[in-house]
């Protein structure tokens, strides 16, 4: 264990979970100060973040891990285990990002949910412009609106005051405004989601990480169904625990294989006696940590999840996908390197599942009208690039967490900058009723225009630097495999292109196609700044990273190096995919730029349009192959066990009791009656023996 700070690391997460832990314990007394513990908690982590990251800097490359053992966790016969924490430079990118990025999602929500519905669905009001003035919102299913502006007497027309003249639904802060009564309960778990994430990427073992595995999937219920009074947010957090499920399981027997060939599942013991385990055993143990990483990382086939998930305040989207749950796929697979390494089965599975996904997903992404969704597929398929890259091995792991890094920065952008959007435009997700909003919102339209400058590879923002390197390293594959897994590579960059644009496009040009009784206005400074801070990281992230190799001599100690092999120069390589994302933005600024929207989606398409809008049948698939046989192989259990399990021990009984009630008869209570049994008796028992001398 170190000393100095390095032996603060437990306080990363500690610090969120005290304040998660605080705000679900004080209940609706923190109401009016919970979200400042909220941000208070994760800014603090973020500090000690960036603290632990200049003291490593200090110290030589091999001297940076810093291992921390706290207690004696599990001490049972052959398997001692340590509730311990590992801060090496791998780790350090994670903490970094969570807690920076997750600390601006924090503070943009003191805005967002200040007036939005707590979990019941009760309003405390209108959310104020940048004015301070509020536009109303939208009406509810009943035809009520829960935060409409205020009438004659200053009375919200959606929400019936009670004795004190206050709303029903809120709860007054210190100066007397009325304040969101679900805010407080949404930071105790923004907070949770932190500690989780935190927990996962620190632990020194996989049962750590296993438990941070399970706290982040737990957070993510919490939090896409925070809004549980509709069926809809409620289903997708039901849908979205049950397929992680599936995929923990995969996690669940990767550690049982880990105990019976290692004896252990700490990350020494366990890659320290990789290269002595058999070939069978470590494909086996990379095939389940793939299907642990398809669960949380949203890839194919277990990806149906996250475009339900934005049922979801967005702050929550922009955690899921630039901060945590999805990013834990990616951390899973580069931090079991060594597993991998060793296993060319299990490595080629990682590569076709990054592939598969990156183009799966931006296929999905240009159909979708919904602005969330269509930054939910995005998702998908740049953590696809991720996944690809982390499957090439030493050639990949560095510019899978470039990669990922850039996209924290520019994809929370994207979807704060949504946020922002719905905010000013009464939670309308549809982009075909937007249009033209760039004059009314310019600071949400230019940090949202630099996202998609970043995600589309334009240089030299982020996505340009990370993105083409896996393209590169993709190419470099050889033979066969690298020129397919290139091809899909650039083609994913293209189509990429086409629907980033599409969203820009809808969104921010044209005519304006929102209803007369929407007024779109700019979000409070609350919310823009950490949107600007975003920005500022989507322009600058990927050239500090990249240039001199910063973050793969960061990274050498933990995921070592590689002279990476070209199939194609690198400039035609650049230029190549240059090409064909200007070629993607071009056919979508001919389809939505040169001609008018309607703004009720076109019936008469294309089979490929259905297919992408119906999410290429994943549900449609899962249900035939899952859900369909599973309930009838249910229904048969069932059967058997009523008719034939319960019909054989009611039968049994059903027989024991006729029985008893004709033998009851012979209990008649009488003394004479059981005189004339026992003479009956000893008569026989005397004749059995007489005759048995005869």
């Amino acid at each position: 264990m170190n000393g100095g700070i390095s032996s603060t690391v437990w306080l990363l997460p500690a610090l969120p979970l005290l304040g998660a832990a605080v705000l679900l314990l004080a209940g609706r007394r923190s109401d009016t100060w919970g979200h400042l513990l909220g941000c208070a908690t994760a800014l603090a982590s973020f500090a000690l973040g960036v603290a632990l990251f200049v003291d490593m800097l200090g110290r030589d490359a091999a001297d940076r891990a810093v291992n921390q053992s706290l207690f004696e966790w599990i001490p049972v016969a052959g398997l001692q285990i340590d509730f311990g924490f590992q801060l090496d430079q791998l780790s350090m990118c994670f903490v970094l990002l969570i807690t920076g990025v997750g600390s601006l999602i924090h503070i943009y929500s003191v805005g967002y949910m200040a007036h939005g519905p707590d979990p019941s669905g009760r309003s405390a009001g209108p959310a104020p412009d940048a004015s301070g003035r509020s536009a109303g919102s939208a009406p509810d299913a009943s035809g009520r609106s829960a935060g409409s502006a205020p009438d004659a007497s200053g009375r919200s027309a959606g929400s019936a005051p009670d004795a004190s003249g206050r709303s029903a639904g809120s709860a007054p802060d210190a100066s007397g405004r009325s304040v969101a009564p679900g805010r407080r309960l949404f930071f105790a778990y923004l907070n949770l989601f932190l500690a989780a994430m935190l927990l996962l990427v620190l632990a020194d073992n996989y049962l750590g990480l296993y438990v941070g595995w399970e706290g982040v999937g737990l957070a993510s219920y919490l939090l896409i169904g925070f809004w549980q009074y509709k069926p809809s947010a409620a289903t997708a957090a039901k849908k979205a625990f049950v397929v992680n499920r599936v995929g923990d399981m995969g996690l669940a027997v990767a550690m049982m294989i880990m105990f019976a060939t290692f004896g252990s599942v700490t990350f020494d013991d366990v890659f320290g006696g990789a290269e002595g385990a058999s070939d069978g055993v470590l494909t086996a143990l990379g095939l389940v940590l793939l299907l642990a990483a398809c669960g949380k990382s949203a890839q194919v086939p277990l990806q149906s999840w996250l475009g339900d998930a934005m049922e979801g305040p967005t702050p929550v989207s922009a955690l899921i996908h630039a901060a945590t749950m999805v990013t834990a796929g990616v951390y899973l697979i580069v931090r079991s390197d060594a597993i991998f390494d060793l296993a060319p089965t299990a490595q080629l599975a990682v590569v076709l599942v990054g592939a598969v996904t990156l183009l799966f997903g931006a296929v999905i992404g240009c159909a979708k009208d919904d602005i969330k969704k269509a930054l939910a597929a995005s998702t998908m398929s740049q953590i696809g690039y991720m996944v690809l890259a982390a499957g090439l091995g030493p050639a990949g792991y560095a510019f899978a967490i470039m990669h990922l890094l850039t996209h924290g920065f520019f994809k929370a952008g994207l979807f704060l900058g949504a946020g922002s959007v719905m905010h000013g435009m009464n939670d309308e997700v549809n982009m075909r009723r937007y249009g033209g909003l760039r004059t009314v919102m310019p600071v949400t339209f230019v940090t949202f225009g630099l996202g998609y400058l970043a995600i589309i590879g334009i240089p030299p923002f982020a996505g340009f630097f990370s993105k083409d390197k896996i393209i590169e390293a993709a190419f470099g594959a050889g033979g066969a495999e690298g020129v397919v897994l290139g091809t899909a590579a650039l083609l994913g960059a293209g189509i990429t292109a086409f629907y980033m644009t599409r969203v820009m496009l809808m969104t921010f040009f044209g005519r304006r196609r929102w209803a007369a009784d929407v007024h779109p206005h700019e979000a409070p400074a609350v919310m823009t700044v950490p949107m600007i801070v975003l920005a500022v990281g989507s322009v600058g992230a990927g050239a500090a990273l990249s240039l001199g190799g910063a973050l793969q001599n960061w990274l050498e100690p933990v995921v070592g190096t590689y002279e990476a092999e070209h199939l194609l120069p690198v400039w035609v390589t650049t230029a190549l995919t240059l090409a064909v994302v200007l070629a993607g933005a071009a056919v979508a600024y001919r389809q939505y730029a040169r001609r008018d929207i309607p703004e009720v989606a076109p019936a008469e398409v294309s089979v490929f349009t259905v297919a992408a809008r119906r999410d290429l049948y994943g549900d449609a698939v899962n249900e035939a192959v899952f859900m369909r046989p599973g309930r009838s192989l249910t229904s048969t259990l069932v059967t058997v066990d009523d008719k034939g399990v319960d019909g054989a021990v009611d039968g049994i009984s059903a027989t024991v009791g006729a029985l008893s009630a004709r033998m009851r008869h012979l209990q008649t209570g009488f003394v004479r009656s059981y005189g004339l049994s026992m003479l009956v008796g000893a008569a026989v028992v005397v004749a059995t023996m007489v005759l048995g001398r005869l």
